[in-house]
């Protein structure tokens, strides 16, 4: 059964008859044989190309890299699915108690600044072999970014880490060309997707702020992050270079997303889809996969463009689907699952609702620069359409022995609205949803919502009131679980408090609420180290820590122990008439008195 996987020792590679191999892939996940899984992605599409691949999941010391051998061409360095960073801490910085991504959701199995580290390591093991980063942690820090963790500027990851070559985004196309040219011994400039570093700049190249001068300069931050947005574009983008002392970090435009034929290649590889046979050997199960055990990723890119979602900065902002056929498919393949209970967990990726790109220029123009495609209004060349989509949820409720077709990833509601003919909006109430529907309004001040790159309020006032009609005709007791956010640059107390008054008179009573978190490769984050919009360069306000505090307990006021946090709040912005008995009161006095 271990030959199903890729090998992860010297033992595995031997009793494959294995006596060398091409690359070694360093990820700070347990290994997890699943398309949803970056590490299992881009193994597997490496090894489709021919090359002899082993992984090494969460090692702890540059001796585990010995142990497995050297590599004959590079060795790929990944965090894993999530920052490590993130995976470690809250939006608080306190530490995190379990990590879903590791087996038995033990915490700790993979270092802080993870990128950093196995690279390091794999100087120690290996001298003079390539180092390749990859994965969502060194494609958001491939340029010089504000970390919040030590608050200070930090320069691009490949300095810091001192690799060779990073591949942002996906990255299966980067990753194939990397591959052939380190084989060949030629030359890494030029290849879409990729950053490097380099003496001199490139004739093609436009230049960004230097690292020293975001350091110390924050109007020169927000406007070096204004030029690394715009040029997030596969067909109009250009190469940015940006100065870090002597040398200069070189990002080559985005590569061009796969086309559905080779998404579905890509999903199709020989996936076990299992948790390597060691963890369940030990009875070490890993929770992640349970999450997406039974769901379909049908598309990837987002032109949804939140400010505070990095999402465009790394899979990009135009949206590639796979074919229905491949889907199918997959769906089928479910079925044969001797776990399978006849429930389709999800039929999404990064937002469910799109499987095209928002229009057909950007094909051949590229994506507008400086321009959003659904905000402050939707624009007049989109292509909202949903039929495509409809008629695959539709092929997957007819699949003999599935029961249901959820919809749990994120809906966008105001590209729903935009969908004339209903049809979508009306069979997602009556075959895709149990009980709940979870969207994401944030917010219910337009000032608020226009710096978080979110539709107006109004916008989902309309789509609540439509979804409580449709429930209605249909018969369905169904609720909205919105999602909501504190603590976004741009909010005030006062706006928190509209918030939460709001909430009160709908009688909403959240539970949990997110507060922001300024992770690298966000516009948000740019606003919230330099108090700068930096797609408009105005000033924003941005809550400080103890405001921050403040914020967040009025959205949960119901909660006893935020009591005194939303009295003094409210005190602050002088409506002390929200504190009493009254049914209007957000709160009740500390004292009868």
């Amino acid at each position: 059964m271990h030959q199903d996987f890729l090998p992860i020792s010297r033992d595995d590679m031997l009793a494959r008859d294995w006596h060398y191999y091409d690359f070694l892939l360093v990820t700070g996940d347990a290994y997890v044989d699943h398309p949803s899984f970056g590490a299992a992605v881009i193994g597997r599409v490496l090894e489709r190309e021919g090359y002899r691949i082993a992984i090494l999941p969460q090692p702890q010391g540059a001796e585990d890299l010995r142990a497995i051998g050297k590599p004959r061409y590079g060795v790929l360095v990944t965090a894993g699915n999530l920052d490590s960073m993130v995976a470690h801490y809250t939006a608080a910085k306190k530490r995190r108690s379990e990590d879903y991504y590791s087996p038995d959701k033990r915490a700790g199995l993979r270092p802080d600044r993870a990128c950093i580290v196995y690279s390091q390591w794999a100087r120690e093991a290996f001298s003079n072999v390539p180092i390749v980063l990859g994965g969502l942690e060194a494609s958001l820090r491939r340029f010089a970014h504000y970390d919040y963790w030590q608050n200070r500027v930090r320069r691009s990851i490949l300095f810091d880490a001192k690799a060779d070559l990073l591949v942002y985004g996906m990255g299966e196309r980067s990753i194939c060309e990397v591959a052939a040219r380190l084989k060949s011994g030629t030359a890494m400039d030029g290849i879409a997707g990729t950053a490097y570093i380099t003496k001199s700049v490139p004739d093609s190249a436009i230049t960004c702020a230097s690292y020293e001068d975001v350091c110390v300069d924050k109007f020169a931050y927000a406007q070096a992050v204004k030029v690394q947005v715009d040029e997030c574009d596969p067909v109009r983008g250009r190469v940015v270079a940006q100065a870090h002392g002597d040398r200069f970090l070189i990002v080559n435009p985005f590569a061009l997303p796969l086309t559905g034929r080779d998404l579905d290649a890509t999903y199709e590889l020989p996936y076990t889809r299992l948790v390597h046979p060691s963890y369940a050997a030990t009875g070490m199960p890993v929770a992640a996969l349970e999450e997406v055990q039974f769901s379909v990723t049908h598309n990837r890119g987002c032109f949804g463009d939140c400010n505070f979602c990095a999402l465009s900065f790394h899979q990009g902002k135009m949206v590639g689907s796979r074919t229905h056929e491949s889907i199918t498919r997959e769906v089928e393949m479910f079925t044969q699952h001797p776990q399978w209970k006849g429930y389709v967990h999800d039929v999404g990726g990064p937002t469910a609702n799109f499987r095209r790109p928002s229009c057909q220029q950007q094909l051949n123009v590229g994506l507008c620069r400086s321009k959003k495609c659904l905000v402050p209004e939707p624009c007049k060349h989109l292509d909202a359409d949903h039929s495509d989509y409809l008629q695959l949820l539709r092929k997957l409720r007819g699949i003999d022995g599935v029961k249901k077709v959820f919809i749990r990833s994120g809906i966008r509601f105001d590209y729903l609205m935009q969908d004339k003919s209903g049809e979508c909006f009306a069979e997602l109430l009556k075959y895709h949803i149990s009980g709940q529907l979870k969207v994401a309004p944030e917010h219910c001040v337009d000032s608020v919502l226009a710096a978080m790159g979110k539709p107006r309020h109004e916008v989902y006032e309309k789509f609540a009131e439509k979804y409580k009609r449709l429930n209605q005709k249909y018969g369905k007791e169904q609720y909205l679980v919105p999602y909501l956010m504190s603590g976004h640059p741009g909010t005030t107390l006062q706006d928190a408090v509209a918030l939460a008054l709001y909430l009160h008179k709908a009688g909403k009573h959240p539970e949990q609420v997110q507060d922001f978190y300024p992770t690298p490769g966000t516009i948000s984050t740019c606003m919230y180290y330099t108090g700068l919009n930096p797609l408009t360069m105005q000033q924003v306000h941005v809550p400080d820590g103890r405001e921050r505090s403040l914020q967040r307990a009025l959205l949960q006021w119901r909660r006893p122990e935020k009591r005194k946090l939303v009295i003094a709040a409210l005190r602050e912005v002088g409506r002390e008439d929200l504190i009493g008995f009254s049914k209007g009161c957000l709160v009740r006095p500390l004292s009868r008195k």
